[in-house]
């Protein structure tokens, strides 16, 4: 394994190498960039990198599926760290080029629903096509191939070309969220602002069957700040669900979810516990904290001694 290289989502210039420069680590790491997500995460598997920095969801379009089924599937994985970053595009252009010349433009798929009202209003008989990266794209536009990308402004220098418009976004305040994924190990330590993330899979197709399983964190008062169902390729009709909660696997609500879950479920595969990138800390309801399930367990134990209350 190589435990000073990093890789991400490439090539250079993407919002992914973005994010992982904002981790202090970086700095101290050979960055390396990846050709798509499962490239990335391949890497990792193989020990070419020993970790990767992948997107996972943005505040427009919801989860990346690729980077969702990559780690539902194949070689389990985990996730170390997490990184948001605002994101703004900019339309780069080879120099010259005018708003009128643009026909063609590019980006990666998950950028299109974010500049979709700017396009049909600046842009409405463009043709998009999308790109491996934002950054790819605008590689693409370097070679020719397109007209303009959809990327950070920052990559323009890297591509030789220019911002024809910049801080193009449909929807204020757009956030992508990445995370850093190694190898499966030993979470890190709690830090009161966690997050859990796993993937369950369904028994059997029944009324009431996802309930059930909901049930397990509703019950010991875990709130749940993101499902997301994903076909296993199994079969029409046959889905995983992936869950990030508020918490620490090392938190009692959060570990007794969890066995709920491995009781009920053919399959749950953990995918770490991690700090919050914003930092704030899990809410936790009356009668779900450790303390009080510690003292639940005292009080079973004092009746099965024949102590009753005490």
């Amino acid at each position: 394994m190589s435990p000073n290289r990093y890789t991400y989502l490439g090539p250079e210039g993407t919002f992914t190498e973005a994010a992982l420069r904002t981790l202090p680590e970086a700095a101290t790491r050979e960055l390396v960039p990846s050709v798509s997500v499962p490239a990335a995460l391949d890497a990792v598997r193989t020990g070419e990198a020993s970790a990767a920095l992948v997107p996972i969801e943005n505040s427009v379009e919801g989860g990346i599926r690729q980077t969702m089924d990559e780690l539902a599937q194949g070689e389990p994985l985990m996730i170390y760290r997490e990184v948001l970053l605002p994101i703004a595009f900019a339309l780069l252009v080879r120099p010259g080029t005018t708003l009128a010349d643009v026909k063609t433009v590019t980006g990666h798929p998950a950028a299109q629903p974010q500049v979709r009202h700017w396009l049909a209003q600046h842009l409405p008989n463009a043709d998009w096509e999308s790109a491996a990266s934002n950054a790819d794209g605008a590689r693409l536009v370097q070679e020719g191939r397109y007209d303009g990308a959809f990327a950070g402004e920052f990559a323009g220098p890297l591509y030789h070309l220019e911002p024809l418009a910049a801080e193009i976004h449909d929807a204020a305040n757009a956030t992508t969220r990445f995370v850093l994924v190694g190898r499966p190990g030993r979470p890190s330590a709690p830090t009161g602002a966690d997050k859990t993330s796993a993937v369950f899979w369904l028994e059997d197709d029944h009324p009431g069957a996802l309930l059930e399983l909901l049930q397990e964190f509703a019950v010991r008062g875990v709130n749940l700040m993101r499902i997301e169902s994903r076909p296993t390729g199994e079969g029409l009709g046959k889905y995983c669900f992936a869950v990030d909660a508020e918490g620490h696997i090392t938190d009692r609500r959060v570990s007794e979810a969890l066995m709920g879950l491995h009781r009920i479920c053919p399959q749950v595969r953990f995918l770490g516990s991690y700090p919050r990138a914003d930092a704030v800390p899990a809410t936790v309801r009356p009668g779900t904290s450790d303390a009080e399930f510690t003292g639940a367990a005292d009080w079973l134990s004092r009746c099965l001694d024949g102590r009753g209350e005490q």
